[in-house]
């Protein structure tokens, strides 16, 4: 019932990624996001108080009773990777190659979701945990995940920064599993929720039009 963080953000497709003025405001948001459907939720260490804004929204379920993943992203340290999975973060983001926070991953067993750009970065970071962050992503362009996936087939590949909510389609017929949304979502909790149903595939485990795997994959970071 607690599904693997990759194959959560392929069956959800948008990742939002919330930089908030405090934690009371990051709890509201999350909150709200789960409410619309939402299940796979990435935090920032941006965020005053971000570990305690995790603690407090770890434990929760969307309407359906799933528990929600609550991941911290912009994590560079391993001082924030122990900070972050100390307060029940499921996974773990870094915006470029972190190598302590890799460790801390491998060490406590952690989904760790490592940001690269170059086809290097991106190919290092899948070999480890079978997922890279691809950023920022709108300087390649749907095109430059699209040949991404043609030599990592199998990749959880989640392309984030400078997307807008209505360009995550071309993203997916792209290859990509799932699109981080830092802004542009709806307020409105009954267009927020339509959000979600748009991009909820209709049929379960494909990781996108692309066919690729979204298994838990076996190798840790």
């Amino acid at each position: 019932m607690s599904g693997h963080p990759y194959e959560v953000l392929a069956a959800q497709r948008l990742l939002p990624v919330l930089r908030n003025a405090d934690a009371d405001e990051a709890v509201r948001a999350t909150t709200a996001l789960l409410a619309a459907g939402c299940r796979a939720v990435e935090l920032t260490t941006s965020t005053p108080g971000w570990a305690g804004a995790v603690a407090r929204t770890a434990g929760r379920a969307d309407p359906h009773g799933r528990p929600a993943l609550i991941g911290v992203g912009t994590v560079t340290t391993a001082a924030q990777a122990r900070a972050a999975l100390d307060a029940g973060a499921a996974f773990l983001v870094s915006p470029y190659p972190a190598p302590e926070v890799r460790e801390v991953a491998a060490r406590r067993d952690a989904v760790f979701v490592e940001g690269a750009f170059t086809p290097a970065e991106i190919a290092a970071a899948v070999r480890a945990s079978g997922a890279a962050k691809v950023f920022p992503a709108h300087v390649g362009g749907p095109g430059f995940v699209r040949s991404l996936r043609a030599v990592l087939p199998d990749a959880v590949l989640i392309p984030t920064g400078g997307i807008r909510p209505d360009e995550v389609p071309d993203w997916i017929a792209a290859g990509a599993t799932a699109v981080g949304i830092g802004s542009g979502l709806p307020s409105d909790p009954d267009a927020l929720a339509a959000v979600f149903a748009r991009f909820r595939p209709a049929r379960q485990g494909r990781g996108g039009p692309a066919g690729h795997r979204a298994a838990a994959p076996e190798v840790r970071p």
